[in-house]
């Protein structure tokens, strides 16, 4: 059985849509009021998921009966995301459960992946939108809710990363080593934190079966059932939402530091 603690508050950055819309629904469904977060209001528009971060809220809302709310940021922005959080916890009470779900490996312009894509051809400009939308906005969004969360000593921080971050990939270099700057950020972030009891981890998932990774990528149809008993296949997004519930539960209470890889053992490997 998961739980979360009493009267739990979470923020999930890029939940508008995609895996961190499910990761936001299964901690409501755990008993999370939670805050709907996107970097533009119609985000969840663009793969046909819903109109707008304010519908994605209010369906969570009547669903599960937890209380949300919506916010738009550039969590790159440092004065976007504070004015979000001021909002969220004027609304909601003090965020509890932080999960950085917002990323992705869309260059400069937000027009598409970058090209060229390698570890030298690269542009800078690439460079600094990946690296911004990844690891950038997931340190600035820890600095503006973790001092809270120390003060009161109660609450934990659950970043997404990928196994990209594990491996060597080509192309996709600078979004690999964003997300691997994610994971020894938050172990880094984890030995600041364990004198006060907040806790922090990392979800790497595998490919997962979101509505932009359907549409933007040619697929392999023998990866598509989730039925039988082979893990040779997509994660579906409620695989990984199931992680985050438990690393965000009292059952992990003493789980720090550590990366859980969600990926049917496709990197077998020492972390």
């Amino acid at each position: 059985m998961t739980t979360l603690p009493p009267n739990s508050v979470a923020l999930v950055t890029g939940s508008g849509r995609g895996l961190g819309r499910a990761i936001a629904e299964r901690l409501a469904e755990l008993g999370a009021n939670v805050a709907i977060h996107d970097q533009f209001y119609d985000s969840p528009s663009v793969f046909g998921e819903a109109p707008n971060i304010d519908v994605v809220a209010e369906h969570i809302q009547a669903r599960y009966e937890q209380e949300t709310t919506a916010v738009v940021a550039d969590i790159a922005n440092a004065d976007q995301v504070r004015s979000a959080i001021s909002k969220i916890e004027s609304k909601l009470g003090p965020i509890t459960i932080l999960v950085n779900a917002a990323g992705g490996d869309i260059g400069a312009g937000g027009k598409g992946k970058p090209n060229p894509n390698d570890a030298l051809n690269i542009s800078i400009e690439d460079l600094h939108a990946i690296f911004n939308r990844n690891l950038i906005g997931t340190i600035l969004m820890c600095k503006a809710v973790v001092p809270s969360m120390i003060a009161r000593q109660v609450g934990c921080v659950v970043n997404i990363a990928s196994v990209a971050a594990h491996v060597a990939v080509s192309p996709e270099v600078a979004y690999s080593v964003a997300k691997a700057g994610i994971v020894q950020y938050t172990r880094c972030l984890a030995k600041e934190l364990r004198p006060v009891g907040v806790r922090a981890n990392v979800v790497s998932p595998g490919p997962t079966r979101t509505a932009r990774f359907m549409a933007t990528r040619v697929t392999d149809p023998t990866m598509m059932d989730e039925e039988g008993p082979s893990l040779v296949r997509y994660a579906v997004p409620r695989e990984i939402a199931n992680a985050v519930g438990f690393l965000s539960s009292l059952e992990a209470g003493f789980i720090s530091g550590q990366t859980l890889p969600v990926d049917g053992g496709l990197t077998l490997h020492a972390l």
